[in-house]
């Protein structure tokens, strides 16, 4: 396997264009170049392999360069969510114990007496190009060698920071590639945040085989419409919040998007009224599945069976293979629900410095995802919902993800989320927080007599929590646990 990717495909095509950022478009030449030029700076301050380089910055090119740059000294690149507080952000700091930190001025604030030394990206170009382009002697890296450093997005205790070898990172582009059919005609805009696993998704494969990357500063719904219109690109992805930010804008329904070949959606599953206001501007959705730890692409499937199974991931991509396993580690049979595994070269070498957790995701050579899946007759794969939100209800498993597909079926519901709260009688019930559409009624009782029609009686929730939006987490999406902490805090609050 090529580890050094921006030398090779600047040798492919050096002209093309590559990547789009501040009003300019780099060429494969220019990238290769610009990561020539990062990893001389970076030796000249003591970088060596193994090391870690940290990023704590909003999207900006320095991402990609030090992305590019990685295999030319054998560091391993790490990008901080610049969301955090100064008070989560500073235990990760001492964890990963990185020999430098790129920092842009918003984030300078989060960071309180540091002990790793910064570089501001305030002047980053004239310091990037005070120095040669010439290549630096390669280092001894094999495919297990770390290549980055991405932190899980935990919604409990520290985030834990995967290690992924060059195996996955290469080995998810050039499968994204094959599997997804991506050429050099491609082109993709990245908005999500680049400290974020998504930009496996597309960027690094579209940048694998030739095809175009429009880096986006921060995501804005109605700059990105503009963007589509201004790049026209071939694909798509978000999580379903953006996707729904987008159909909110006025400019939606005017925008052009006869370029795009299809979308896919992360993160969570795509409610039904997103897939039909993207069907109505003939744009054909995918539901996508992968997780930091395997990829982040799992699986694919084509546009035919897409439209026809909208809540199914497709089939694991080649070099991948994924079994749906009972709590025993028996495989079930399809349509039982269980655990997800995966095992391939796509799968993460563990956690940073973390070797219970490691032990506990990777057993037997398989990663133990903590999703929970069914594989139907023909093999195709459906994501029913986290382990850990599953809950019983009288002794019977409720899937928060069914209940939500139910809720989305019912007349005024926009949003929506489902959790377990502890129920005397029944041991747990549901929570469904719901965001109704403009001029609709909170209606607890008629939303309840909707969903008889499609749930079993166990499976319907017991209370409702009408908010205007739900809370998300940094990476887009919801919030389960701030849904639980408000409901609760309100109920506490009440008259006894």
């Amino acid at each position: 396997m090529i580890l050094d990717l921006i030398r090779w495909r600047s040798q492919q095509t050096p002209d093309a264009p590559a990547l789009f950022f501040a009003g300019r478009w780099y060429s494969y030449r220019a990238l290769e170049q610009r990561a020539n030029r990062l990893a001389r700076r970076l030796y000249a301050l003591g970088v060596r392999q193994g090391d870690r380089v940290g990023i704590l910055a909003h999207n900006h090119l320095a991402h990609f360069d030090l992305l590019l740059a990685a295999p030319k000294l054998g560091y391993l690149h790490t990008a901080f969510n610049y969301r955090l507080s100064a008070t989560e952000l500073a235990p990760l700091l001492e964890q990963v114990q990185a020999r430098c930190l790129f920092v842009d001025q918003a984030c300078h604030p989060l960071l309180d007496s540091p002990a790793t030394p910064l570089l501001s990206l305030d002047g980053y170009e004239d310091w990037l190009s005070a120095t040669s382009c010439e290549s630096l002697p390669p280092p001894a890296l094999t495919t297990d060698d770390g290549h980055l450093l991405l932190f899980t997005g935990g919604s409990t205790g520290l985030p834990k920071a995967a290690v992924l070898p060059y195996r996955q990172t290469l080995g998810n582009a050039w499968r994204t590639v094959e599997a997804w059919g991506l050429d050099a005609g491609d082109c993709a805009l990245q908005c999500t945040p680049c400290f974020h696993a998504a930009v496996n998704v597309l960027s690094l494969p579209l940048l694998a085989c030739g095809g175009r990357v429009v880096l986006l500063p921060e995501f804005d719904a109605a700059d990105y419409l503009a963007q589509v219109g201004r790049h026209r690109p071939s694909l798509l992805f978000m999580v379903p919040t953006m996707y729904q930010m987008l159909i909110d804008q006025p400019a939606f329904t005017g925008t052009d998007f006869s370029g795009v070949r299809w979308a896919i959606s992360g993160g969570a599953p795509c409610p039904p009224t997103v897939r039909a206001a993207f069907s109505a501007s003939r744009v054909r959705f995918k539901q996508g599945y992968g997780l930091t730890e395997a990829g982040v692409n799992c699986f694919g499937m084509d546009l035919d069976e897409a439209d026809h199974k909208p809540e199914f991931v497709g089939r694991p991509l080649p070099g991948l293979e994924a079994v749906v396993r009972g709590a025993d580690g028996r495989p079930l049979a399809p349509g039982e629900v269980g655990e997800l595994t995966l095992r391939g070269e796509q799968v993460f070498s563990g956690y940073w410095q973390q070797p219970e957790e490691t032990a506990q995701a990777l057993r037997e050579g398989w990663l133990w995802t903590g999703d929970l899946a069914q594989v139907d007759a023909s093999g195709c794969f459906r994501i029913v919902g986290r382990r850990k939100e599953m809950y019983l209800s009288g002794g019977e498993n409720v899937y928060p993800s069914e209940v939500e597909a139910a809720l989305y079926r019912c007349p005024g519901v926009l949003d929506c989320a489902v959790l377990g709260l502890p129920d005397p009688l029944w041991g747990e019930s549901g929570l469904a927080a719901v965001v109704l559409q403009a001029g609709q009624e909170a209606d607890a009782t008629a939303l309840r007599q909707t969903l008889r029609t499609q749930l079993a009686a166990y499976k319907l929730p017991r209370w409702f929590q009408f908010l205007p939006a739900l809370p998300k987490t940094g990476a887009g999406k919801i919030d389960k646990n701030e849904i639980r902490r408000r409901y609760l805090q309100a109920q506490e609050a009440l008259p006894r």
